[in-house]
């Protein structure tokens, strides 16, 4: 039986792509998972390890959908083999039962895992570049110096509520409040 796996990191992503590959391979069963592939329990992936029997087929999109590293990817494959199930990436074209596909899949995965270390080693790059010009990253901060300023000085006209300050300036209460000297500085909600 093929058996096929589909996996997107998160609920903004779509599985569409990868269950339309699965189903044009012949997938007579599909497995579908959200999560990323940095975790270990994968419920839907435990399932689909339960339900394998010798001389099925596990059938991926891509390899990086079935683990997020190569280690885990080589553990994955293992289990597999030991319970004499293939595993098939149907982008890379590698399937496990053969002595070439393994040979390649583990090529492969260690290519994928390189491509994924240097993507994050160009982030590091870019950001610490962007920081040593002075640029900071994250979202602006959404109480400024003039916001806070006007914020202090209703608080202390006393003819307003913290809630009413925090409304009029555009922050959350706690935002204020973590803003103030001592916390809340000795205002009431």
């Amino acid at each position: 039986m093929l058996i096929g796996y589909a996996r997107v990191s998160d609920s903004s992503q779509t599985h569409a792509l990868q269950m339309d590959a699965l189903r044009q391979a012949g997938c007579e069963r599909i497995f579908v998972e959200t999560a990323s592939g940095a975790r270990a329990d994968r419920a839907e992936l435990a399932k689909l390890m339960e339900t394998v029997r010798p001389g099925d087929v596990v059938a991926c999109w891509r390899l990086d959908r079935m683990a997020r590293s190569l280690k885990h990817l080589i553990q994955i494959a293992e289990m597999l083999r030991e319970r004499e199930v293939g595993l098939r990436s149907l982008t890379e074209g590698i399937d496990t039962s053969s002595p070439s596909g393994r040979f390649l899949f583990h090529v492969l995965g260690s290519l994928a895992e390189m491509e994924r270390e240097i993507i994050v080693e160009r982030t590091r790059a870019g950001l610490a570049a962007a920081a040593a010009r002075g640029r900071k990253g994250g979202r602006p901060p959404v109480l400024t110096e003039a916001k806070l300023r006007a914020a202090k000085a209703m608080l202390a006209g006393g003819e307003m509520s913290a809630v009413e300050v925090a409304q009029q300036v555009g922050c959350g209460l706690s935002t204020l409040y973590r803003h103030l000297p001592g916390g809340r500085g000795g205002v009431a909600a």
